[in-house]
């Protein structure tokens, strides 16, 4: 199911991307047929295939339940705690991939077979000739392209436990990637792979300085990645064009595989080229300045679709009106599709699932109150049940609905909810393709992070018992401010006096050891981008005046909402909201200490 073909020659690319949406059902039996076939005898898939049956993917389907994290995280454990049996899958799994949401304070962990980076490596090959379709020349120059490696996890049994561009970054198909003209770009592998993200982050943005004269495309996997880019630019570019200048390497840069790839490519001093780009960074206003700086660039390529949206206003602003191209949809689970028209606005992104990558179902979304009233009333099994009879394969979707996505792969998922809600937006051949909509119930994001609606109330919940003296919390919201790079979590609070109705009077260090509680008790990938990446900013809470949540309420009324049926909301997006918030705000408090974050070792 993983097909061959020289990633270099873009009609056989396109004509393979036809020729598996032109057949997109045929090949979705066919992956599930294989995927069942060699996995039939895991110990998962016995407890619900039928020795007797002759239609094995009948025999799945009807008996197979739609599950979550929690539902196979006893499996996964054993996996981590070495049992080496077939629990999941049949092919050996070489390592874990941590997803960016959590359970029970730790990273969620998906199985891996050596299999799936071969399945990765022909996903990003067909990134190519989708490309090369609306943007010609691309052979002719290199891509400024900021990849980074995060901290790996240690299992009980061995097993590496990372996240998936991690896995693929260190993998032999990336490192030793055979040539393609196409993909050319300016970072050496080693400042790619420094586990020192300022090292890696500074040598990387070095090589692309240097090399701006052959710079076609700029770009990073998310938005937000690519913004602190920016920001690091804005810190460094002085000590930049001194190396450039000199022909050498800052002596903080101490990796050592990082300062001989570095040095390689500066190749001696270059003063014209160093005054050249510091007259650009020293202008009075860096707006167009990604385009000043490297002036053959065609496009920036980067992820800007669901929570990352919020970043296209700041990236249109350095950008100098480069499109911004969202390319993939992938996560630690599987990869998915392809954004086939790649120079649409952001707001007109819809991805083409590829029928080969994995077996896809989806669910129907309903009316989301109505849904998470019936769900109450059901029992854990009964909602199992009602879930498996309402899938609906990939060729089978409709225009315009609304879908959860649900994966089986080859590597051991089975009817797995992503959590991802998708539209179908229209067809491509028989494909569909889909725009995201957003990550089931995630309120707050502002890098790889997901805060949960649930996952905030603990934390606000823990910071009042703890720090709130002689003070009631009335009422709170969120907010996810990326107006600064990085951005930071927003909380409205709205207090009250235990004693009597007089505004309250705030201690600056007992709101400090709010933010900071808070912090304390959010997710470990939170708390890694805090403390590791950087790549969230210390959380502020922002006390508002008595009575601002009532008058909230009264302009979600004006827009529409029931007064029978409003409830406070957890996350605010809306601008008018925004403003009846911060017009009240009576002060503003900020963590001023980073949460504790370690590498962890995944024990039972």
């Amino acid at each position: 199911m993983i097909p061959s073909y020289d990633p270099n020659d873009t009609e056989a690319g396109l004509k393979l991307l036809e020729d598996l949406t032109t057949n997109a059902d045929a090949i979705q039996q066919q992956v599930l047929h294989q995927i069942l076939s060699q996995n039939s005898e895991t110990e998962y898939l016995r407890s619900f295939l039928d020795e007797e049956s002759c239609n094995i993917q009948e025999n799945f389907k009807n008996k197979a339940p739609v599950v979550n994290y929690e539902d196979i995280k006893p499996f996964i454990q054993r996996i981590s705690d070495g049992d080496s049996s077939d629990i999941l899958s049949a092919q050996p799994i070489t390592e874990l991939l941590t997803s960016s949401g959590t359970s029970g304070g730790k990273p969620k962990l998906m199985p891996s077979t050596a299999e799936e980076l071969d399945r990765k490596t022909f996903f990003y090959n067909m990134l190519v000739p989708v490309m090369n379709k609306y943007v010609n020349g691309l052979d002719e120059g290199k891509g400024m392209y900021l990849l980074f490696i995060k901290p790996e996890i240690k299992t009980p049994c061995g097993l590496q436990a990372r996240p998936v561009l991690t896995s693929y970054y260190k993998s032999e198909q990336f490192k030793n990637r055979p040539f393609n003209k196409y993909n050319v770009i300016t970072s050496p592998n080693d400042a790619i792979l420094c586990e020192d993200s300022k090292q890696s982050m500074y040598c990387q943005l070095l090589c692309g300085l240097v090399q701006r004269s052959h710079v076609l495309r700029l770009g990073a996997i998310f938005a937000s990645a690519f913004l602190r880019a920016v920001k690091f630019l804005e810190n460094h570019f002085t000590e930049l064009c001194a190396d450039i200048r000199t022909g050498t390497v800052a002596s903080w840069i101490t990796d050592s595989g990082c300062r001989d790839s570095v040095l390689s490519i500066l190749n001696g001093p270059n003063q014209e080229l160093a005054d050249e780009i510091e007259t650009l960074f020293n202008a009075k206003s860096w707006e167009g300045i990604l385009k000043r700086v490297w002036p053959k660039t065609k496009y920036i390529e980067v992820i800007v679709t669901g929570s990352m949206a919020q970043y296209i206003p700041t990236l249109e602003f350095y950008s100098g009106g480069l499109p911004l191209v969202s390319v993939m949809y992938a996560s630690s689970e599987c990869f998915f599709g392809l954004n086939i028209n790649p120079l649409c606005k952001p707001s007109d992104v819809s991805y083409t699932l590829l029928p080969n990558m994995a077996y896809f179902e989806f669910l129907p979304v309903d009316d989301k109150s109505h849904e998470e009233t019936q769900l109450e009333s059901r029992s854990r099994d009964d909602v199992a049940r009602m879930d498996k009879d309402r899938l609906v394969d990939l060729v089978n979707v409709e225009i315009g609905q609304y879908y959860e996505l649900i994966i089986t792969t080859f590597a051991g998922l089975y009817r797995y909810r992503v959590g991802d809600i998708l539209k179908v937006t229209s067809f491509h051949n028989k494909a569909p393709q889909f725009s995201f909509v957003e990550r089931r119930n995630v309120v707050l994001s502002i890098d790889t992070d997901k805060t949960s609606e649930d996952d905030l109330m603990k934390a606000v919940t823990q910071a009042k018992l703890n720090h709130l003296q002689g003070l009631l919390l009335t009422e709170y919201t969120s907010y996810a401010d990326t107006s600064s790079i990085p951005g930071h979590y927003v909380l409205f609070w709205e207090l009250k006096s235990r004693y009597d109705n007089d505004p309250p009077k705030l201690d600056e260090k007992m709101m400090e050891d709010c933010c900071s509680e808070v912090e304390d008790c959010l997710d470990y990938v939170y708390r890694r981008c805090r403390n590791k990446d950087k790549s969230i900013g210390p959380l502020e809470i922002r006390v508002v005046s008595l009575g601002t949540f009532d008058a909230l309420m009264d302009f979600s009324i004006s827009q529409g909402s029931s007064v029978n049926q409003y409830k406070t909301p957890r996350c605010v997006k809306s601008g008018g909201a925004l403003q009846i918030l911060d017009s009240r705000v009576t002060g503003r408090f900020f963590s001023k200490r980073v949460p504790q974050w370690e590498t962890l070792c995944l024990g039972s």
